[in-house]
């Protein structure tokens, strides 16, 4: 069985399942495994998806983005637009409106007051929070009544749908995270470990970095759901292993993120108890380079800012060489087969954001070598590496803990060898590499190495906030708790300008063309992100989990609430 036909046909029977649900709580358990462990359940502290996920079994934003990436309510009563009078004709504020009756599991109920704290949290200037960028250009949020808040922009702001909407901005509650504000948001541990929600679950035991128990939600607001009376959250371990406890032990219902070799997965799939799911979106598998000076010699604050420039990375020339000696071709067969696509945009979708950028997709060693002679450094001594200024050509290059991130990164050190750049290999459990912890030295945040490797990706179809996290000043560093999204530091005021252009144009098509010169700045044109492979979102579920609707344009656990257990 080829994996395309068993992706594709598990796909269809997922969008096709009757919902069959039964009444809460009537299914017992689900279980659910996602190789990189949830370290924390507030994703405004937390770039990391997996922390993102596991949060939105609990918390919600207003409104969500649908298989489709169309925008569907969840909190809020509908979508706000300028055609039913949410959005004001001026572009210059939204206006939401809860569904009436909502609570929280304490069972008190939800106000527009959690909504505007939500805002007030995220904005606060010394809170560190992981999802600012979602609320680039607002003014301020206020609650009209209970059920009515009013998000108000600096500027005309044609796309209003950053605050509040996916799994990256839910609504916190305001009672329990009142004393969170600022500084004291990382410190506040049962919040942040188990927040109150308006989700289908409720958090009973959390161990970071571990497993997450979870009970149904007594408050939820659809009383015939969720069908599962408890659900587990594991954490940790690695794809192969996941995938197999779907697959072949059935141990678990959800396995997430199967970054696998293609034949590795149908292998699995003959298990007979599970099947793989694939969808693509816009996960995209890239290096970042490091434009700052890692040596561990220097200061967290100058390590941390272009203050101390990268001695080798800071030239562009040295960048596109690194970037000309891959083979994504070769990658993408090797890692992913059809479940992926070489690319060389960090936007590849949808197709009125993705730039026609094509020029890395051919090797060109011999290319490479010319531009780093060009740059100065050459072979010296002839022992293979390049030097300059008594400097060798040589770099640390990092990523997580993946089977085949680390595939990746061998054959990468083998075509930078080739072209004299002598290369050191570090991988990381995914768990600290994404984790988000300020005393870490070894997450991505920090960066501390000259290039890494992950994919990350952006909820719902515009790419406005995604680009935005690339401001200048948007950097992590020690005074904000080492959050902060601009991790290759990178600073240029004309893409900053850029970013404000697009934040007041309506226009779909002028959007999509400005969002293209923003990705063609950070790749093609600076080399600052090297986009490897286009990954379609792998994942599986067991034969008799139902309800099931993989969707790439927000959390993957979207619709956990519809799941129910199928009578086989």
């Amino acid at each position: 069985m080829k994996l395309t036909t068993a992706l594709l046909g598990a796909a269809a029977a997922c969008v096709l399942a009757p919902a069959a649900m039964a009444e809460r709580g009537t299914d017992g358990e689900v279980k659910i495994i996602y190789w990189q462990a949830p370290s924390i359940l507030n994703p405004y502290l937390s770039g990391g998806t997996k922390d993102i996920e596991a949060s939105s079994l609990v918390i919600e934003p207003l409104g969500r983005f649908d298989p489709d990436g169309d925008l569907v309510p969840y909190l809020a009563k509908e979508i706000p637009t300028v055609a039913n009078g949410g959005v004001s004709e001026d572009l210059m504020s939204i206006t939401w409106t809860l569904k009436e009756g909502l609570k929280w599991s304490d069972g008190t109920p939800v106000t527009s007051a959690d909504v505007a704290f939500t805002a007030e949290y995220c904005m606060h200037p010394e809170g560190g929070c992981a999802q600012l960028s979602k609320f680039n250009g607002v003014e301020s949020v206020e609650a009209i009544d209970d059920l009515t808040v009013k998000v108000n922009f600096s500027e005309p702001t044609p796309y209003p749908y950053g605050p509040f909407m996916g799994g990256q901005s839910p609504i916190i509650q305001k009672a329990q995270f009142a004393d969170c504000l600022g500084a004291a948001a990382s410190s506040c541990t049962d919040a942040n470990f188990g927040p109150i929600g308006t989700g289908p679950f409720v958090v009973t035991e959390f161990k970071p970095n571990d497993v997450i128990q979870m009970v149904a939600n007594d408050n939820y607001r659809d009383p015939e759901k969720p069908a599962f009376a408890s659900l587990t959250f594991k954490g940790g371990g690695d794809a192969a292993s996941a995938a197999r406890a779907v697959m072949e032990t059935g141990e678990f219902d959800y396995a997430w993120n199967l970054q696998l070799a293609p034949e590795v997965l149908a292998q699995m799939a003959e298990g007979g108890q599970g099947v793989p799911i694939s969808a693509f979106g816009t996960l995209v598998e890239r290096i970042e380079m490091n434009l700052t000076n890692p040596d561990p010699s220097l200061p967290p604050e100058t390590r941390a800012t272009v203050a101390e420039p990268h001695p080798i990375l800071s030239d562009m020339r040295v960048r596109k060489a690194l970037s000309m000696a891959i083979d994504r071709e070769l990658l993408v067969e090797i890692g992913y087969g059809q479940a992926g696509r070489p690319t060389c945009n960090l936007v590849p979708a949808p197709a009125n954001y993705a730039a026609d950028n094509t020029e890395c997709l051919t090797q060109d060693l011999e290319g490479a070598k010319a531009l780093l002679e060009e740059a100065g450094w050459t072979d010296t001594n002839g022992d293979g590496v390049r030097d300059k200024d008594g400097m060798k050509l040589s770099l640390l290059y990092q990523t997580s803990t993946n089977a085949v991130r680390q595939d990746f990164q061998a054959l990468i050190k083998q075509w930078w060898s080739q072209i004299g750049v002598e290369t050191e290999l570090k991988n990381v459990d995914a768990s600290v590499f994404f984790g988000g912890d300020p005393g870490s030295p070894d997450t991505f945040q920090k960066f501390y190495a000259d290039v890494e490797m992950y994919a990350n990706n952006f909820d719902g179809t515009d790419p406005q906030a995604y680009l935005s996290m690339y401001r200048c000043g948007n950097e992590p560093k020690p005074s904000t708790q080492w959050q902060g999204e601009n991790i290759n530091r990178f600073c240029d005021p004309e893409y900053d300008a850029l970013l404000d252009e697009l934040a007041t144009t309506a226009d779909l098509k002028e959007r999509g063309e400005i969002a293209k010169k923003l990705n063609l700045m950070l790749t093609r044109d600076s080399y600052t992100i090297v986009p490897l492979v286009d990954r379609g979102r792998v994942s599986a579920h067991s034969n008799s989990l139902g309800g099931v609707v993989l969707n790439t344009w927000d959390s993957e656990l979207w619709n956990v609430a519809d799941w129910y257990r199928k009578d086989m």
